[in-house]
């Protein structure tokens, strides 16, 4: 059973990075693009790659890397996504400032990546270590910066212009666009610092009844959407307001709890989420370090990304809803996004900087060990990395 859960977290200082190749081996021209599956392998899906966007706005691309026994990465080869990558003012080691800017859907084999340049968002099709672009359509929305799967529906977070979410029946490969699916955030479009006012990440409960956005420092709240019918969401979300924690990214813990990252206390907390979309504070534990970003669960444990420290948290997710701090492993510099094995034996962690994914083995206690890293070519800024 896979041990690893996702979040994020980002003060008003947040960072993020990403990975950068040159070398696009997939054209696309016009909005859609179907291609077989072929490649010569035998199977449909990821098995031990590690994918990474690099968010450049000359031309967004996918990287991937095979992943040994040991944990370490080798370059395997890199894709164009299609779209371009694009940079909210303000952000310098985290182009998108968001979490869940690709996502991998092992139930289609599909990897789901946004390109905030172009208001698009690219579908491929995995085989292996090998990615078939099927598809490019639009986000309906400005600068697209998150994406949440569950079953057969997507829906795609826009940042700018207020906010607004987007849906999608997944059929045959492809993203067929929800009419009428479209939903305004209402957030001020006009608030500043772009890169911390923005919104940061959506995500569906893991029943898929509700639908979780966070909005950092524009309002400082968490807005849930109950799903209906057919993917369609209700007309307006409840409102949680959070003021003072800029609620960054978010998961659900090995309880099934909603953890967020909180970026204005440099935090993360724990929730219960009702029914009707209200939630309860259960916990709430402090990293010590600075931007406190994205974080990844595994197990008991959740990893917080400290894009101004250079490091990653880790705190224990005890019983009866209580946090306790461990501690720190460093990292390159702007720690930023980060992404855990399924079965949660490795750790992987993007450094916006200088664009490099740091490896790290994962022991027995939650502890992390160094094992490695890998230089991201034109990988400085961006974000976006998930490991199969």
């Amino acid at each position: 059973m896979a041990r690893l859960r996702r979040f994020v977290a980002a003060p008003f200082l947040a960072g993020a990075l990403v990975l950068a190749v040159a070398s696009p081996a997939v054209a696309h021209d016009g909005w859609h693009h179907d291609g077989d599956h072929g490649h010569g392998h035998n199977r449909a899906g990821a098995d031990h790659v590690v994918f990474v966007q690099n968010d450049d706005p000359t031309g967004n691309t996918v990287v991937a890397y095979d992943r040994g026994d040991d944990g370490t990465l080798t370059y395997a080869t890199s894709y164009a996504t299609g779209g371009s990558g694009g940079v909210l003012t303000g952000s310098v080691v985290d182009h998108l400032a968001s979490q869940s800017s690709l996502v991998y859907d092992a139930e289609h084999a599909l990897l789901l990546a946004v390109n905030a340049g172009s208001n698009t968002v690219s579908v491929f099709s995995v085989d292996g270590d090998q990615l078939q672009l099927r598809e490019l359509v639009p986000s309906y929305g400005q600068f697209p910066v998150s994406i949440a799967v569950h079953d057969d529906v997507a829906y795609v977070l826009n940042a700018r212009g207020g906010g607004t979410v987007q849906g999608y029946r997944i059929t045959d490969g492809v993203l067929v666009p929800l009419d009428g699916s479209l939903r305004a955030l209402g957030l001020d479009p006009n608030a500043t610092p772009e890169f911390t006012t923005t919104p940061g990440q959506i995500a569906f409960t893991p029943d898929g009844s509700q639908l979780v956005v966070t909005t950092k420092g524009n309002g400082s709240a968490i807005l849930v959407f109950r799903v209906r019918h057919h993917g369609y969401l209700a007309s307006t979300p409840t409102t949680n307001a959070e003021p003072g924690t800029v609620p960054f990214a978010l998961t659900f813990d090995s309880r099934g709890r909603l953890a967020v990252a909180e970026a204005g206390t440099n935090s993360v907390a724990t929730y219960d989420l009702a029914g009707d979309g209200t939630i309860q504070l259960r916990d709430r534990e402090s990293t010590g370090q600075m931007a406190t970003c994205w974080i990844t669960g595994i197990d008991g444990n959740l990893y917080l990304s400290n894009a101004g420290s250079g490091t990653v948290s880790q705190v224990s997710d005890g019983h009866h809803g209580s946090l306790a701090f461990v501690g720190n492993t460093t990292t390159d510099a702007g720690t930023v996004d980060s992404a855990a094995t399924p079965d949660g034996s490795y750790l992987y962690v993007q450094a916006g900087k200088a664009g490099i994914v740091d490896g790290f083995r994962v022991n027995g206690d939650g502890s992390l060990s160094a094992i490695g890293s890998v230089i991201v070519p034109n990988g400085a800024g961006g974000e976006g990395i998930v490991a199969v």
